[in-house]
């Protein structure tokens, strides 16, 4: 379900940026990823890992340059930020247990999406590492976390609030502009001008489409384990289905589902850490006093 958000993603920016039409854009992102999948196009998937890393380099610059340029209103942000969760509307809809329910489950579930902390969806990468000491990866994951949250997303956050779109009700098509539309204003608004749109849209198609290449091999890696090779194809084509309409459908039924499905995965795998956790703190331990790792002996 995290692509079919991926791709409503994509296709939202290339319509703001381009004019695009978001059926002929989820046909050509599921065609192209189908052909990934396959094996037919390897270079695609070759050229997306090297480009990544520059698109979030210039992104992360571009946007403390833009933070830079509206510095004088991050005092005003971080009021905002204070006076929205600490009004009096807020307090007394927390004292009837509304706005605290709301907040946690929109805060929980857009912190899932994003770094996917505790969903079980990124051991498929961590396992292949190869490092001396587990922990040494355990660590890294935890890193990833910290950069997804505290860095990345804090430069959009900051990004989109100090640009002034918000402040000024900006509206396009007698419609508030909201997700993806709303970071191609901020970047449009004070920075970029008119190349804010098709920036944004580019940056999201290396960071999104990657991130539907990753997901679908880790959840190939699950199909051939539980039903085999024959299974392959069945899960190609609905991942490519899955796609299309994610491009298509409304940002709020795919959000909805997205969060739906992710919560679903958090069950089991919370369930499972909580068996393991006693191996994890041994492993730990053993790590800080500098004892070696045992694979039999864990394992066992």
């Amino acid at each position: 379900m995290g692509n079919m958000v991926q791709a409503n993603s994509i296709s939202d920016a290339f319509n703001g940026a381009f004019g695009w039409d978001v059926k002929i854009i989820g046909a050509v992102l599921a065609v192209v990823a189908g052909l990934i999948f396959i094996g037919g196009v390897k270079r695609i998937a070759s050229v997306t890992e090297k480009l990544v890393p520059i698109m979030a380099i210039l992104y992360v610059v571009v946007g403390f340059v833009l933070i830079f340029m509206n510095i004088s209103h991050l005092p005003s942000v971080f009021g905002e930020i204070f006076a929205c969760a600490f009004a009096p509307k807020a307090v007394w809809g927390g004292m009837a247990g509304v706005a605290v329910a709301q907040a946690a489950r929109y805060g929980i579930a857009r912190g899932l999406f994003s770094n996917e902390a505790g969903m079980g969806s990124t051991p498929h990468a961590h396992a292949v590492a190869n490092v001396a000491h587990p922990v040494e990866q355990g660590v890294l994951g935890i890193i990833a976390v910290f950069i997804d949250t505290f860095v990345v997303l804090n430069i959009t956050v900051f990004t989109v609030m100090s640009s002034g779109v918000l402040d000024n009700n900006f509206v396009e098509g007698g419609a508030n502009l909201r997700g993806i539309s709303l970071v191609q204003a901020a970047f449009a608004e004070h920075f970029l001008g008119s190349w804010g749109y098709p920036f944004i849209a580019v940056c999201l198609l290396f960071f999104a489409f990657s991130t539907v290449i990753g997901w679908y091999y880790f959840g190939e890696s699950n199909i051939r384990y539980l039903f085999g090779a024959k299974a392959l194809l069945p899960y190609q084509l609905l991942v490519m289905a899955f796609i299309f309409t994610g491009s298509v459908l409304k940002i709020d039924l795919v959000w909805e589902l997205s969060d739906f499905f992710n919560g679903i995965m958090v069950i089991p795998n919370l369930i499972a850490i909580l068996f393991l956790s006693n191996k994890v703190a041994r492993l730990l331990k053993e790590y800080n006093e500098g004892i070696a790792y045992d694979r039999e002996k864990f394992l066992n």
